[in-house]
Formats: C-alpha cells, sequence, structure tokens
C-alpha cells in the first residue's frame, strides 16, 4: 500500500512538473507584403491607413430595401445556418478532445451465479454472488500529446468561427451585387420599353402615311425592323429579372417570388474615393486568412502528436468497490481496491510510426502553402478590384458623354425632318444608335456598383463586427431587432502584431 501511494505520488509529481511538450511552436509563416496595392497612391501618413473595410456594411449601402434583404439573408440564409453548425460542432469536438486532460471515472455493477471461497469458512460457497466496482483512469500528459491536440481542436474551432465570419462577408456581397444586378435590368426594361414605344409610334405613323401614299415602303419596313428587335429584347430581360429574383429568395431562405426594390440603379451610393488602407492589414482582417493561418496553427500542433506518439502512454489507474453474496453486505466484509500505473509504448512498429510523422508533417506543409497563396491572393483580388473600379469611373463618363451625344443627334436629325432638310430613316438611324449606348451606360453604372461590393469584401469588410452586430447593429427604428446567438466562449483570433511574421499567433498564445 505505502509503494503504491509513493508510487501515485511520484507520477503526479512528474505530471504536474513535466513542461515537455512534443513538436515545433508555431510562428507564422513569413510573406511577402507589398509597401502598396497595385492600383493605390503608396501610403503618406496614417491617415491613409483608413480602410473601405471599417466601416459597417449598412454604413456602404444607403438603399433601405437593400438593408432589409440582406438582414434577412443573414438571419435566415442557409449559408448562415450551416456556418452555425459547423461551430458547434468544432466546439464540440474540441471538447471530446479537452477531456482527455481529466481523469475518467467508470462505473460498474454486476450480479450472477457462481462459486466464491471468500466468505466462507469451508472455503466454498454455490450462489449469488454481487459485485460494484468505482474506477479510476489518467492519463499523464508527459510529452504533450494531449496538450497538443487540445490546442489543435481549438484552432479549428477558431477556424470555424472565422469561416462563419467569412460566410456573413460573403453573404452580404452576394446579396448586394445581386440586388445591383436587379435594378441595372429593371433600368434596362425600362429603356427598352420607353424605346419600344417611340418605335412604335414612328412604325404607326409611317404605316398610315404609307396607305395614304406619302410615304415608302422602305421606311415603313425600316421602321418595323427596328420595332420588332426592340420589342424583342423586353421578354428576355423579364426573364433575366424573375431569375434574378428567384436566386435571391434563395439567399433569402424564403420561396421563390418578388423581391422589393429601392432606390433606381443611378441613384445607388458610390463613394467618392475608397481608401484601401495598409496591405499589411489584410492579414488581420480578411476573415478567409485568420480561417487559414488557423488550419496551419491545427496542422503544426499535430505534428507534435505525431511526434508525441514516439514515446510511451504512461497512466494511473483506481479502483474501488465491493463484492459479497448478499447486497447488503458489498461494503462491509467484501470491500476490494486497487492503484496501479500502467505504460503502453510502441514497440517494433518504427515504420508506421514514422510514416504518420511524416504525414502531419506534410500536412502542415501544405497549410502552410495555402496561407501563403491565399495571403497572395488577396493582395491580387484587391489589386485587380481597385484597378477595375478606377478604370469603370472613367468608362462611365465617356458612355454619358456618349448618351449625351447620341440624344442631341435624334433631336437634331428630328428637326430636320420636320424641315424638310432629311428624310426619317436619318431619325431611325439616330435613335437605333441611342438604345445601346443607354444600355451600355447602365451596364457601366453597374459594374462600378458591383467593383465597390468586391472591394468591400476583399479588404474583408465589417472585420470590426461582432457575430451579433452584423445583423443586430443595422436595425432601424420601427424593426423587430434580431440577433445572432453569441458563442459560449470567444477567444480572439485577431492576432495584436499581424504584421510581425516571426511572432506566435493562435491557440497556443491565448490557452
Amino acid at each position: 500500500m505505502r509503494r503504491s501511494i509513493v508510487l501515485l505520488a511520484g507520477l503526479c509529481g512528474m505530471a504536474v512538473f513535466s513542461g515537455c511538450v512534443s513538436g515545433p511552436e508555431y510562428q507564422r509563416p513569413q510573406v511577402a507584403v507589398p509597401a502598396a496595392i497595385h492600383g493605390q497612391a503608396p501610403p503618406g501618413n496614417t491617415a491613409e491607413a483608413a480602410s473601405l473595410a471599417d466601416p459597417a456594411w449598412w454604413e456602404i449601402f444607403h438603399d433601405e430595401a437593400l438593408k432589409a434583404l440582406i438582414e434577412e439573408a443573414l438571419r435566415n440564409g442557409y449559408d448562415v445556418r450551416l456556418a452555425a453548425a459547423r461551430v458547434e460542432e468544432a466546439e464540440a469536438s474540441a471538447g471530446i478532445v479537452r477531456s482527455q486532460a481529466y481523469p475518467a471515472l467508470t462505473p460498474s455493477a454486476e450480479v450472477g451465479h457462481g462459486q466464491t471461497s471468500l466468505f466462507s469458512p469451508s472455503g466454498r460457497v454455490v450462489g449469488t454472488i454481487g459485485q460494484v466496482n468505482l474506477g479510476l483512469s489518467w492519463e499523464l500528459d508527459l510529452w504533450g500529446r494531449i496538450r497538443r491536440s487540445n490546442e489543435a481542436a481549438l484552432a479549428q474551432v477558431l477556424a470555424s468561427e472565422e469561416a462563419r465570419r467569412g460566410v456573413f462577408l460573403s453573404l452580404v456581397s452576394e446579396v448586394a451585387t445581386t440586388y445591383f444586378q436587379l435594378r441595372q435590368l429593371d433600368l434596362q426594361l425600362e429603356i427598352a420599353r420607353r424605346t419600344t414605344a417611340a418605335f412604335q409610334g414612328t412604325y404607326d405613323l409611317f404605316n398610315r402615311r404609307l396607305e395614304g401614299g406619302a410615304a415608302s415602303a422602305l421606311e415603313t419596313a425600316s421602321a418595323e425592323a427596328l420595332l420588332a428587335a426592340t420589342a424583342a429584347t423586353i421578354p428576355d430581360l423579364e426573364r433575366q429579372i424573375a431569375g434574378l429574383e428567384n436566386q435571391l429568395a434563395a439567399l433569402l431562405g424564403r420561396n421563390p417570388g418578388p423581391i422589393p426594390r429601392g432606390a433606381v440603379l443611378n441613384d445607388q451610393f458610390l463613394p467618392p474615393e475608397i481608401p484601401a488602407g495598409l496591405p499589411s492589414d489584410l492579414l488581420k482582417r480578411r476573415p478567409d486568412l485568420l480561417e487559414t493561418e488557423q488550419n496551419l496553427i491545427a496542422a503544426n500542433a499535430l505534428v507534435g502528436v505525431a511526434k508525441a506518439d514516439y514515446f510511451p502512454q504512461i497512466s494511473l489507474t483506481a479502483a474501488l468497490g465491493g463484492i459479497a453474496p448478499q447486497v447488503g453486505e458489498l461494503f462491509r466484509d467484501g470491500k476490494t481496491w486497487s492503484i496501479g500505473a500502467g505504460l503502453l509504448g510502441p514497440v517494433l512498429q518504427p515504420g508506421r510510426l514514422r510514416n504518420q510523422y511524416r504525414a502531419a508533417v506534410a500536412r502542415r506543409d501544405q497549410a502552410r502553402i495555402a496561407y501563403e497563396r491565399s495571403v497572395n491572393n488577396a493582395f491580387v483580388e484587391v489589386s485587380t478590384a481597385l484597378l477595375a473600379y478606377q478604370k469603370y469611373a472613367e468608362a462611365e463618363r465617356e458612355r454619358t458623354r456618349e448618351v449625351a451625344a447620341y440624344q442631341q443627334a435624334v433631336q437634331i436629325a428630328d428637326q430636320r425632318y420636320v424641315a424638310g432638310l432629311s428624310s426619317y430613316l436619318d431619325v431611325l438611324q439616330a435613335q437605333q444608335q441611342l438604345f445601346p449606348a443607354e444600355i451600355l451606360l447602365a451596364q457601366g453604372r453597374y459594374n462600378r456598383l458591383a467593383t465597390l461590393v468586391q472591394l468591400y469584401r476583399a479588404l474583408g469588410g465589417g472585420w470590426k463586427l461582432t457575430d451579433p452586430a452584423w445583423v443586430g447593429g443595422a436595425v432601424g427604428a420601427g424593426r423587430e431587432r434580431v440577433t445572432i446567438e453569441p458563442l459560449r466562449h470567444r477567444a480572439s483570433t485577431r492576432c495584436p502584431d499581424a504584421g510581425t511574421a516571426t511572432m506566435p499567433c493562435g491557440p497556443s498564445t491565448i490557452l
């Protein structure tokens, strides 16, 4: 008994004071961060550290109907609900791993018919025997296997939370882009109907004059052809509008149906300037980059788990119970107890352990490469969107000049026709050129709005928002407040110094 207690105390002391943890400590990979994003002026003062990603999404979009749609999507969208369920799953899995660090109690009871010599001087009794036991087992984490497993599980929880925030941002962007595309088609439909009505009036005029012998068949046929060509675009636009309404309904988690509209396309807000912020800020703002880094932290910790498998597992066991022919005597004369320690070590399996370790290292290397690629892609996306927004603005200015010129040409051609200086074919030609120019101008405005959304997403828009604030903060007066249930435990993944490539950031710094 005394030796068992000494052994138990010695092993517990080893468990308490042992600081050995297998595997490498996490270090953020060094990535090449440009001084300025291509297409952005080099930062010259601290004010230029401001970014389009700093405001909340409801401060970027001023259309009340669009805000209501985004709120509904964040509340009822299938992707948001799936992301929340994945967070719950990751938390539960982390709880399973975390439980390995604590002793496990295993009660058991048994009643049977048999023979025993424990309770009879004659040494043999045949009859009913009852037995009850309470077992305890505890693995001593001398090599850090459980700690590394816990570190990996926590990183996976944080990765799932970043993935959830990524779904928020992605859903906001997709709803806004689809809504702006819908408003573009609405404007094109209005242009097509207005132009069709004008061509219908021209055709009716020519047809009456042809019947009266005052117009030629060429003019009438030309007017009819232009009328038919323009009218044919109306059902196609109506088809596209219905399809986008159904697409938006799916994002909102509702059945297909009409979508309410707000401001027309040309009245949608466009900021005069797009601050992109400091390039290094992307590493701590974009949820997809933070998710990828947490996956790398988890893979790095699993390398430590694979390393710890080379060493034996030491566990403490204890049992207390009773055995007797009568239930009332279980805890009297029939008491039983035991205490001990076990050692389970790898023997004659170096190939399996070595290859398990190699596989863990390879997965860690893949996660590191995926992180580096994601960072590079982030800079590419921001640069592409920033340049596109600038060029689309220039193109829209030219399209506006083009439409104004064609409108003036239609007026001049009409005046010349009334004065008898030209035929009405000149008027038809000018009207024919005006219609596609107006369509292209509507597309140009949509391109700028869609690129604004793309920039907001690429810069990690709404990174200051907490999970409940994504929906709750946007609710205006008179609307029902909706909140997202906060997670039971919140461990921030926002590193204090994302620009320091050698600074650890992850579960090891917050445990």
